[in-house]
């Protein structure tokens, strides 16, 4: 409520944009592709691992969902407004957050400390859906939350 008051709501919205724009899956699909054609040590087995793990994000991700069916804060804050329209009904948990999240753990897991760049990319989507009032600040860090475990869970299984 705070931004959407603030002089600089429009400055941050516009950032915003094109940061969420990022979340939106393609380097979900991208980093992994790279990886696949140039590494030829882990960039199969991360491409594959990347590929499982979002085939069990994706279901979960739709059960809490349309279980919680939180409405989103336009929903639920009288006089709210959202620069965006959101792709969906349902806010509860942040499916950007957890699709950059899971990317950032597993590249992670696989390559070590060179993912830091993906981590702080994954914040500032996770951010970014919020200062676009798409999200509250919870359905974030349910977001971040399901990509960690599923990331965490997946891996053993790919090894």
């Amino acid at each position: 409520m705070w931004l959407l008051d603030s002089r600089h709501h429009a400055s941050w919205t516009k950032l915003a944009k094109a940061v969420s724009k990022t979340g939106d899956g393609y380097l979900q699909v991208l980093i992994p592709s790279v990886l696949l054609i140039t590494d030829d040590e882990l960039g199969t087995q991360f491409f594959t691992t990347v590929g499982i793990a979002f085939l069990i994000y994706l279901p979960i991700y739709w059960v809490l969902k349309n279980c919680f069916k939180r409405r989103r804060p336009p929903h639920l804050i009288p006089a709210f407004r959202c620069p965006i329209k959101a792709s969906d009904e349902f806010s509860f948990p942040s499916g950007h957050s957890a699709a950059a999240f899971l990317l950032a753990n597993l590249t992670a897991l696989f390559y070590g400390i060179v993912a830091w760049p993906l981590y702080v990319w994954a914040s500032l989507v996770a951010l970014s859906r919020v200062v676009l009032g798409v999200h509250f600040p919870t359905d974030i860090l349910a977001g971040i939350t399901l990509g960690t475990v599923v990331a965490f869970q997946v891996l053993p299984l790919t090894l």
